[in-house]
């Protein structure tokens, strides 16, 4: 009996240690072509930049490394696996091994996307993704005069955020607002003013066209709309796709990730897949798609655990939230409402503390809180329990999200 892991980020440290956790007795090989040991992920557009560049260029480690010998799991670092043979059941490496396995957990995460434009090859320009682009960036940052950041999305505010205090800063965002896969417009207003408090310069529906620089290092770049700006570091966070070669190749069902069901099975037999890699459906959700966040990572990788030991046939139903911190902002998330037709707004929008209760056929789907974690708290056990709140109780004056999360729980007590 042996398991194998490909990918050491969350979800493949995860679904090791839950493996050993839940009694697997087999051996358990945990493989990724990084070579450093696994790391926390989120403090890179976060604490991390705020670190001064002499300090160590270590991550936050997601288990130290004696837990891997105390667990009996097999850390195989710098170790790319090339190919799947799925009929046969086992992997490829890139030193030429073959690696046998009784179940196969593909937790390749995501890569960023690149930009097909001019310029994008010179000194200063650079994505953020790993433990090096992030030790490259918090350096940079020190002495960039002038930084564009093309990308309107999580890891472009965050970084914007990061640099604001000490330098000059502009977004550039295709979309008419900010976050506007991922949040509601009242939420991207909260975002927006506050990036304009810290003094940073927003332009809304417009992409970069051409970078350009003088010995190799960039100077300038000129937008879709011809304006120019000077520029000595650009930052690229205009998304991610998902790491599903591997499948591909081995005729594993992909469609902007690795395709699974409700069980978190991909087409091909004791082959599973978790995290960013991931392409699903969702109820309510026309396409299957896509959830780029550690929590749903880590919960699709304790599932997979249980269903290998247990045989469990017990559906992943776990409600995804996110979060991220912006200046002043403590932004949090739950659930999907993407497709949402109804919100009612809680709290103090005008004093950036609120919340938004997106409602899908009256039904809440997700809410987004700014500044109200206990707001956050409440709708992760309303929502993770399935209760129901309507449309009417919200909008009624004084409604309190934990007040109902806590009521609801005493009146089935």
């Amino acid at each position: 009996m042996t398991v194998v892991v490909v990918g050491a980020g969350h979800g493949g440290v995860q679904a090791a240690a839950s493996l050993r956790d839940l009694g697997y007795p087999g051996k358990i090989v945990l493989a990724d072509a990084q070579p450093h040991p696994p790391y926390q992920r989120p403090p890179l557009s976060k604490s991390f930049l705020g670190d001064t560049p002499e300090q160590p260029v270590r991550g936050e480690p997601l288990r130290a490394l004696e837990f891997f010998d105390n667990h009996r799991i097999d850390l195989e670092l710098g170790t790319a696996v090339t190919a799947l043979c799925v009929k046969d059941h086992h992997v490829h490496t890139a030193d030429g091994r073959t690696l046998g396995y009784t179940h196969l957990v593909l937790a390749t995460g995501a890569a960023n996307r690149t930009l097909d434009i001019p310029g994008t090859d010179l000194e200063g320009v650079v994505e953020l993704r790993t433990l090096a682009d992030a030790a490259s960036l918090r350096s940079r940052l020190r002495t960039a005069r002038n930084i564009l950041v093309i990308g309107g999305g999580f890891i472009g505010l965050e970084v914007a955020a990061a640099a604001a205090a000490t330098t000059s800063v502009t977004i550039v965002e295709h979309n008419e607002r900010l976050l506007a896969r991922s949040v509601t417009p009242i939420v991207s207003d909260a975002v927006q003013r506050a990036h304009h408090r810290a003094g940073t310069t927003i332009l809304l529906n417009v992409g970069a066209h051409a970078l350009a620089g003088t010995n190799g290092q960039v100077q300038q770049a000129t937008l879709t709309n011809g304006t120019e700006l000077a520029a000595d570091l650009v930052v690229i966070a205009v998304g991610v796709r998902a790491n599903d070669s591997l499948a591909a190749e081995a005729d594993i069902h992909v469609d902007n990730g690795i395709l699974v069901d409700d069980w978190l099975r991909t087409s091909a037999p004791n082959v599973l897949a978790v995290g960013d890699c991931v392409s699903r459906a969702e109820s309510g959700l026309p396409t299957p798609r896509r959830l780029e966040c550690v929590q749903n990572a880590v919960d699709q990788a304790r599932h997979v655990a249980t269903s290998i030991v247990s045989g469990s046939s017990d559906r992943y139903r776990r409600v995804p939230y996110f979060w991220t911190h912006q200046l002043d902002l403590r932004i949090q998330t739950v659930g999907l409402g993407s497709n949402h037709d109804e919100c009612v707004v809680l709290g103090e929008r005008e004093l950036d503390r609120f919340s938004v209760c997106r409602f899908r056929d009256g039904q809440l789907v997700a809410v987004e809180s700014v500044n109200r974690p206990r707001d956050h708290m409440a709708a992760r056990r309303i929502l993770d329990e399935g209760r129901e709140l309507s449309i009417a109780e919200a909008r009624h004056p004084g409604f309190d999200l934990k007040e109902f999360a806590v009521a609801d729980i005493c009146s089935n007590t």
